[in-house]
């Protein structure tokens, strides 16, 4: 690959016009045609194979008029008065008008007639109006919510508070993206221009994640034409585009300008370039990318969808490491540090060999190999300590209840709460399949009677029949909120004891869904196949880690450092969410569950980054030692050579992913503070201190393979280290360098 690769870069080079417009027309090609399509994203979350999953789709084609969407308008009287009262009878009555006139509303039950049984509080201060549609909520679009709040107007002159919720608000009202990424690029920018020193090297990385990241979300809304695309998809995606599109141009930007630091002409210097560090940017890309392709293995497609999103930011960030960097660096020649910053000190980079050992990362190097012991077990103390609330881990689904108070939907969630019970934000659904046989209503009233027994349970709906009489519907009010543990038991107790015991000899099978529930069994299926997924993301990685460092122990540590960075950043989630330690610190007011998918996702995008850092570190490492055999020395030269790189690219994706903790989903910031939070303790102390203790104390064995493995195993050359071509340009540079 070396050599295509090397080839590519001077070809990128020499074309560089071509290139160039290949890429600006794909590119703007891909953005027009994603603004034209009209495409919207939707959470049409699945979860084959669970019974909840089996409830809705019996719903959905015994009850199509169901399958629309839904948004409750929710209203509140001032302090002391009624929502009953005569002087807001007129704009109760005008707004009614306009709900029922309302594009594509099938259903309107008004509290204050008798379509709105049960939906005015027993001290009459609340009351919530249901409007029910035809179309799903991504079809009404952020229209049809505004077409609501503006029928609503004449409420809130009567002076009534007037909030909304439901489907149709919530698929409109998605979080802002814009701010999160506005920090993460300001951040990496500054970072750039201490690194480099000058305005053109600092821009090249920039604009390829630019790219990058507009490419990504642009594919995004095409597929949603074809797919159901998840409304957070794209925002993942910007994260992850834009931290491996810095980091990526970075790498093969700072092998470049080492090359022309020794004086090599620039389009031999870019193709070496790509030939090296392109090389082991296209190892690391592929490992991230087998990674987040393994969320497949969830079982769940919209799991598998984001995982898809992220991974095409990944694919995009290669290519133009590859092709649109070497065209860049191609127009740029040798004036890359052209454009200098005042105050700014341009950097030479600088090859293993001519790291000076007698500074900082020798004398680092040196107190490791002095005292390994202390410091491998403090580190991993301090790995372990961050990792314990991990074990306390609860998975759930984030609801309006967890959105900050500035939101109409919390305040709806608020006001139903506190009017109607904790309960009434979180209904369950029972599902009452009588494919088998019909069945007497008194037979269903008494299946209902049983369910309305329970403890658990503060009121369920009559029985509602479909019209082929195949399936029934009850709505179940639990007296406790949808996050409460004793909602996820009642579910279980109507499951496997309630119900089974109900319909015990009748033809009726009795099913649980609705939201709680729904989440629940998506809860359990990520637990189920957590443990396949995160062992085959480790055997992969594990295998291709022993083929490009010939060893079983560098992969091994790996392996085992990457679990325990992970540890890490699952521990400090669960403490800030879930315990609450700061909450107010990133703008929530209380404590939210950790989103079903977040443990899978967040391993395996950690864990093929993590491999970023392992690929730069250990192949200079490795590189030195089969120079000199001298496990000190080359564990030092590896630190220093890489040091600086990777420590400016793990600044800049720790500042693109806390950018996103400022923003307004919970979703975004559990991310975008895990992610951070990784790969912190990824460059500090597992690279700085793990990494070096241990191979200090292994020497020789990191090295061990055994001869049958050696030759039977292929090799993967990341670093280009045997590549052989342009032998007169060898007194200019190392090749291995």
């Amino acid at each position: 690959m070396a050599s295509l690769l090397l080839r590519l870069g001077e070809w990128s080079a020499n074309r560089r016009r071509l290139v160039l417009g290949v890429w600006v027309v794909a590119v703007v090609a891909i953005l027009v045609a994603s603004g034209a399509s009209g495409n919207k994203l939707n959470d049409e979350f699945r979860v084959p194979g669970a019974e909840s999953q089996e409830a809705l789709d019996i719903l959905e084609a015994e009850f199509p008029a169901a399958a629309g969407a839904d948004i409750n308008v929710v209203i509140a009287a001032p302090v002391g008065e009624k929502v009953t009262d005569e002087r807001f009878a007129d704009g109760i009555q005008d707004a009614t008008s306009s709900f029922v006139a309302l594009p594509s509303a099938v259903a309107v039950a008004s509290p204050l007639d008798e379509t709105g049984v049960g939906q005015l509080s027993a001290d009459q201060t609340i009351a919530y109006f249901r409007i029910e549609y035809e179309q799903i909520a991504t079809d009404l679009g952020i229209e049809g919510v505004e077409l609501v709040e503006a029928a609503a107007e004449p409420m809130v002159a009567a002076g009534l508070q007037v909030e909304f919720n439901g489907p149709l608000i919530e698929q409109n009202e998605q979080p802002e993206g814009k701010l999160a990424e506005a920090i993460g690029i300001l951040a990496a920018v500054i970072i750039l221009l201490i690194s480099f020193g000058s305005l053109v090297a600092m821009g090249f990385p920039i604009l390829l994640a630019i790219v990058s990241v507009s490419t990504t979300v642009a594919l995004c809304t095409l597929a949603a034409g074809v797919v159901d695309v998840p409304t957070v998809t794209p925002f993942l995606a910007t994260m992850i585009g834009l931290a491996v599109g810095i980091d990526y141009a970075l790498f093969v930007l700072t092998r470049h300008r080492q090359h022309l630091a020794h004086g090599m002409d620039v389009v031999t210097s870019i193709g070496r370039a790509n030939a090296t560090a392109g090389q082991a940017v296209v190892f690391a890309g592929g490992t991230v990318i087998i990674a987040i392709s393994g969320l497949w293995l969830s079982g769940i497609p919209a799991v598998g969808l984001m995982g898809t999103g992220a991974a095409i930011a990944v694919v995009i960030g290669v290519l133009g490491a590859i092709t649109l960097l070497p065209a860049l660096l191609g127009f740029a020649g040798k004036n890359i540090d052209r454009l200098k910053v005042p105050g700014l000190k341009v950097r030479a980079e600088l090859g293993v060999d001519e790291v000076e050992l007698a500074g900082r990362w020798d004398r680092w190097a040196a107190h490791l190999g002095r005292r390994p012991w202390p410091w491998l077990l403090g580190a991993l103390a301090l790995l372990f300590t961050l990792a314990v609330p991990m074990f306390s881990i609860e998975l759930g689904q984030p609801d309006a209840g967890s959105s900050p108070t500035s939101t109409t939907q919390r305040r709806a969630y608020d006001l139903l709460a506190e009017g109607f019970g904790p309960g009434f934000n979180g209904p369950l659904l029972i599902v009452y399949d009588m494919r088998d046989g019909a069945v007497d209503a008194a037979v269903l009233d008494g299946i209902t009677a049983q369910i309305a027994a329970d403890s658990g349970v503060a009121a369920a709906t009559p029985v509602f029949v479909s019209p082929t009489e195949t399936a029934a519907r009850v709505i179940v009010f639990p007296t406790t909120a949808p996050q409460d543990h004793a909602t996820n038991e009642l579910v279980a107790r109507l499951r496997n004891d309630v119900l089974p015991t109900a319909t015990s000899g009748t033809s009726v099978n009795a099913l649980v869904t609705g939201q709680t529930a729904f989440f629940i069994d998506l809860s359990q299926q990520v637990q189920d196949r957590l443990p396949l997924f995160i062992s085959a993301i480790i055997g992969v990685s594990f295998i291709l880690l022993m083929m490009v460092f010939r060893s079983i122990l560098v992969p091994l540590k790996a392996a085992v450092m990457n679990l325990l960075s992970i540890g890490a950043a699952y521990g400090v989630v669960v403490a800030v969410f879930q315990w609450g330690w700061g909450l107010s610190l990133i703008g929530l007011d209380e404590p939210v569950p950790i989103i079903s998918f977040l443990p899978m996702f967040m391993f395996a995008i950690l864990f093929g980054l993590s491999m970023d850092y392992e690929v730069f570190l250990l192949s200079r490492i490795r590189e030195e030692w089969l120079k000199t055999g001298d496990n000190h020395k080359s564990v030092a030269r590896g630190l220093a050579a890489t040091a600086r790189v990777i420590t400016s690219a793990a600044l800049i994706m720790i500042a693109v992913f806390l950018g996103f903790v400022f923003s307004d989903d919970p979703i975004l910031k559990m991310f975008g503070l895990g992610l951070a939070t990784a790969v912190l303790v990824d460059a500090t102390v597992v690279r700085m201190v793990l990494v070096p203790a241990t191979m200090n104390l292994l020497g020789r064995a990191n090295w061990w393979l055994p001869p049958w493995l050696d030759r039977v195993l292929p090799t993967l050359d990341v670093e280009g280290s045997s590549l052989d071509l342009h032998d007169d340009e060898k007194e200019l540079v190392d090749t291995k360098s």
